[in-house]
């Protein structure tokens, strides 16, 4: 495979996937707002931070506000990691791959982008941005149902599934950081009912409520939410189960080419740096700190995939 075909697939995959996240991070961001009656601002301030975006929009807005924060992350041009600029990116990529894709891939999602650009050609007021966010969150099933579906269990499969679980796993990442870090500032804090209901925004955000309830019961506390999203390995947002994904597939690729490059043994440091381990060693050590260095090798495990496939030549 050409390595343009294969950087093609990645990243069309993973533009979908921090499409659907960005909107699952949005409403993050509206259900904490909702937990405090004064200075929302500093949500959305953080939930633009989570998302990377909090520098580029001061360089247009003086100050935070909910309306400014959600049209930024949803359609604002200048801001290049917007949900519709990054489903954008995703069917242009597409479209540079198309012979290497099913039609009911591509159909899905040239669908999911003329559908974000029609509703998105206008702000999206507050009672409309429910209903918005959820149809992101279903046209990206959508292709994700097609491409399981359809495909053939080849290295094209294993290049988007490669990029949907490194996208996934960044931002469970940074849904962890942005509650622990930057809205829970203060030791003071942990425990409190404010506490509790921000954990189980998280849960939410990334529907896992169901999923966690199975397996630790109705109450929710810190350290239960957090073994569930970073090390339960049938969490399919999880990081344990995100690397375990991403390093099935690049040992498929092995297999296939009969070529291992350094991103192999990456991929396999990764897992045993940050999750052969147990949830009370991660909060000795500090949560933020070992989500920071996660996100890290993270993204430096995903510029050598580039290099080893020659994404670019």
């Amino acid at each position: 495979m050409l390595g343009k075909t294969a950087g093609g697939l990645f990243w069309m995959s993973r533009y979908l996937e921090r499409a659907e996240n960005t909107a699952r991070l949005l409403e993050t961001g509206q259900r904490m707002a909702l937990t405090r009656t004064k200075n929302s601002a500093e949500e959305w301030a953080s939930v633009l931070k989570t998302a990377g975006v909090l520098d580029a929009y001061y360089a247009k807005y003086d100050d935070v506000s909910k309306d400014n924060a959600v049209d930024w992350v949803l359609r604002d041009a200048d801001n290049p990691s917007s949900i519709k600029s990054v489903i954008k990116q995703a069917r242009d990529n597409a479209r540079l791959v198309r012979t290497a894709l099913t039609h009911d891939v591509w159909s899905a999602v040239n669908s999911t982008w003329m559908q974000i650009d029609e509703i998105m050609k206008r702000r999206v007021n507050e009672r409309d941005l429910p209903a918005t966010l959820e149809l992101i969150r279903q046209q990206a099933a959508l292709v994700r149902g097609a491409t399981l579906g359809t495909m053939l269990r080849n290295d094209i499969f294993d290049f988007t599934r490669i990029g949907t679980f490194l996208e996934r796993a960044d931002n469970t990442g940074r849904i962890l950081d942005v509650k622990y870090y930057v809205l829970l500032p203060t030791a003071f804090s942990v425990g409190s009912s404010l506490d509790n209901i921000q954990w189980e925004s998280i849960l939410r955000s990334v529907g896992a409520g169901g999923g966690y309830r199975m397996t630790h019961g109705e109450k929710t506390r810190p350290s239960d939410i957090a073994q569930f999203l970073i090390l339960d390995q049938r969490m399919p947002r999880s990081l344990h189960f995100c690397c375990r994904k991403i390093q099935e597939n690049l040992s498929y690729l092995q297999k296939d080419y009969g070529f291992a490059g350094p991103s192999c043994e990456a991929s396999k440091v990764l897992y045993e740096k940050y999750l052969d381990q147990k949830i009370s060693d991660i909060f000795e050590l500090g949560l933020h700190e070992y989500i920071q260095d996660f996100l890290t090798d993270l993204g430096n495990l995903s510029r050598q995939i580039e290099i080893d496939y020659r994404f670019y030549e």
